[in-house]
């Protein structure tokens, strides 16, 4: 199971190719850097423009560039637009009939609490911005604010749980 889609995982990829190329870039170019089609790139590219975090150009030197800076632009705003409302469980979703999705939502014991979750991950993801993953010199802010993860190391390949002496 993953949280975010294939969508989302490619908007981040054509934001960060334009965060590092300042110039901006094209769709071919950025397809061919990553081996995806092209024509999935360009749409994902439209719904950028359309959504206010990169500007196209037109012409001979056309193209797409960054109009959002990626220090103030956080990960849930962008989640948000490109999953159309980013939820964690069906029930989360306020603005529509997808809210009431689930046939056990009227009995359900877990939905408070869940919803509790998503607000939670939420306050994390819109404290983390974007240049934080596209500039791995970039001041950490929420990315380093749980806990649960710093203390455990769960995010590290090379960790290894140490048994506590007896």
């Amino acid at each position: 199971m993953t949280l975010m889609s294939r969508k989302a995982d490619y908007a981040l990829l054509i934001l960060s190719y334009l965060h590092q190329r300042k110039e901006g870039g094209t769709a071919r170019a950025i397809a061919e850097q990553f081996g995806l089609s092209r024509s999935f790139v360009a749409n994902i590219l439209k719904e950028l423009c359309q959504n206010g975090f990169v500007a196209s150009h037109r012409g001979v030197k056309g193209g797409y560039a960054l109009a959002r800076d990626a220090a103030t632009t956080s990960l849930a705003e962008l989640l948000e637009t490109v999953e159309d409302g980013f939820q964690l469980t069906v029930c989360n979703h306020t603005t529509d009939a997808r809210a009431e999705a689930c046939s056990h939502a009227t009995s359900c014991t877990v939905k408070g609490p869940m919803a509790d979750v998503h607000q939670r991950l939420m306050g994390v993801l819109q404290g983390v911005m974007l240049v934080e993953l596209f500039d791995p010199k970039a001041k950490p802010s929420a990315l380093h604010a749980l806990p649960l993860l710093a203390a455990t190391g769960c995010c590290s390949a090379n960790t290894v749980e140490q048994p506590s002496p007896a």
